[in-house]
């Protein structure tokens, strides 16, 4: 349907053979009984999609960000949900471009062939939200350990997951220059970890997402597990952060086409007063506008996925991917619900359950405001707002 659709055809045609295995009775049954997609995850694991990243000397395909966009594309677009494990491609960011020749060594070949599963990052915290610098997890180094004391909020998949990439404060915010320097970031190993130091809450929410609070009470990391140099870990985790933006855009996207279709076919089917609805104005319009939006949101996430495989600034453009992209999926959901009239809110449709889980994407991963603002400043040069 899509004219991007040609790009990375051999990738998508691949995931989607995984993901037709899994069909929206077995995603509704997932959703209804709050469990973990686990048949899927295993079986795009072992198809080798969540080692896109990863380089090839490591057991890895080693393809770009654009490639994996495609793959967490197709995953939501085939009706599943990405955000299961899309965190395994976002934490890679961060472990490849800083992580040390020993650790890569010692974590990648496992990450690749599914033994471990690297799905978490500890960054988000209950007092501080979105204003990162201001965090107050701490790490002290003590030996050849460091010991970790604070709490965070939001923290997915640990439940599901081997090892988590970790953001603590090693050195005070009154004795650095930048504020955002003096925070390091270290790989946990969570089952070494969950009971000795580390306690994992889990908060229930409106859309099947395992996500948590963590309190974290003089957990010991090994000085081994830090990852780059200590106090550069903020720039070190912007990195995963514009793969993030730009990942959950591409899923967006695939809710996209996904709500779009099935808005398609049912206005195509149904007929009222004699004739199928999607023949009247008011109906049609909306579906197509929304395609329109999707359109442009998804040639914004291929710019950001270049300039990010480029190695080149690609802050503005993974923001705006992100931003257009989740704005334009929720309002395709919302088309489809309303084409769909009351059928749109039984379970049987399936459109109840991606509506609620592409309506996430407007808070978070980052908030929509927050885009407009850092757009505005970083972009626009207007005076910051906060």
């Amino acid at each position: 349907m899509a004219p991007l659709d040609s790009l990375h055809s051999d990738i998508r045609d691949g995931v989607r053979a995984v993901c037709n295995q899994f069909d929206s009775a077995y995603w509704q049954k997932v959703d209804h009984d709050r469990a973990y997609p686990e048949a899927c995850v295993d079986a795009l694991t072992k198809a080798g999609w969540l080692a896109a990243l990863i380089p090839q000397e490591y057991g890895g395909s080693g393809l770009g960000l654009s490639e994996a966009s495609v793959i967490m594309e197709e995953i939501n677009r085939s009706g599943g949900n990405a955000g299961a494990c899309h965190g395994q491609m976002y934490n890679m960011g961060t472990l490849l471009r800083h992580g040390s020749a020993e650790q890569k060594k010692r974590y990648l070949p496992d990450i690749a062939s599914g033994r471990l599963r690297l799905q978490s990052m500890g960054v988000t915290e209950p007092t501080t939200g979105t204003d990162t610098t201001k965090i107050k997890t701490v790490a002290e180094r003590k030996g050849d350990r460091y010991v970790v004391n604070g709490q965070k909020v939001w923290i997915s998949r640990i439940q599901h997951s081997d090892l988590m990439i970790l953001l603590a404060r090693t050195t005070p915010i009154d004795q650095v220059k930048r504020k955002s320097e003096g925070m390091s970031v270290f790989i946990v190993d969570l089952k070494q970890s969950i009971g000795k130091g580390l306690e994992v809450r889990p908060i229930p929410n409106m859309v099947n997402h395992e996500t948590n609070e963590l309190f974290l009470d003089n957990l010991e990391i090994p000085a081994d597990n830090l990852i780059g140099e200590e106090g550069k870990g903020f720039k070190y985790i912007l990195d995963g952060l514009n793969a993030e933006r730009t990942l959950i855009a591409a899923e967006c996207i695939g809710d996209g086409y996904w709500f779009i279709d099935k808005a398609r076919k049912y206005a195509s089917e149904r007929v009222v007063f004699g004739r199928p609805i999607g023949q009247n104005q008011g109906v049609q319009f909306p579906i197509a506008a929304d395609y329109i939006e999707i359109e442009a949101a998804n040639l914004m996430r291929f710019r950001a996925c270049e300039l990010y495989d480029a190695a080149k600034p690609c802050g503005a453009e993974a923001n705006m991917a992100k931003y257009l992209a989740a704005k334009a999926s929720f309002e395709a959901a919302n088309t489809c619900l309303q084409t769909h009239g009351g059928f749109g809110f039984a379970c049987e449709y399936d459109v109840e359950r991606k509506f609620r889980e592409t309506r996430l994407y407007q808070v978070a991963p980052i908030s929509t405001n927050l885009i407009l603002s850092y757009v505005a400043e970083h972009v626009l040069q207007l005076p910051r707002s906060f």
